[in-house]
C-alpha cells in the first residue's frame, strides 16, 4: 500500500532532518579538529560530545522514516 501524502511529507520530512543533523555533526567535527590542533582539547571535546549526541538523534529520525514507509507509524492529517 503507498503511503498518503501526509505520510509521504513526514518521511520526507523526517529524511531532511536527519540530513540536516549529519551535516552538522560533519561541520562541527571540522570545528573540533581545529580546536585539537590549536590545543584546545577540552573544548574539541566538547564539540565532540554535540556530534554524538546529533548523530544519535540522526539516526533515531531515519528509523522513524523508515518506520513511516513501512506504515509502522501513520499520519492522516497535517496541524
Amino acid at each position: 500500500m503507498r503511503l498518503n501524502e501526509y505520510e509521504h511529507e513526514l518521511q520526507r520530512d523526517l529524511q531532511s532532518v536527519a540530513s540536516d543533523l549529519r551535516w552538522s555533526a560533519v561541520d562541527l567535527k571540522r570545528i573540533a579538529e581545529q580546536l585539537r590542533k590549536s590545543g584546545n582539547e577540552a573544548d574539541a571535546q566538547t564539540v565532540l560530545r554535540s556530534c554524538t549526541i546529533l548523530q544519535n538523534d540522526e539516526e533515531r529520525l531515519q528509523i522513524y522514516a523508515r518506520e513511516v514507509k513501512a506504515r509502522t507509524i501513520s499520519r492522516i492529517k497535517v496541524h
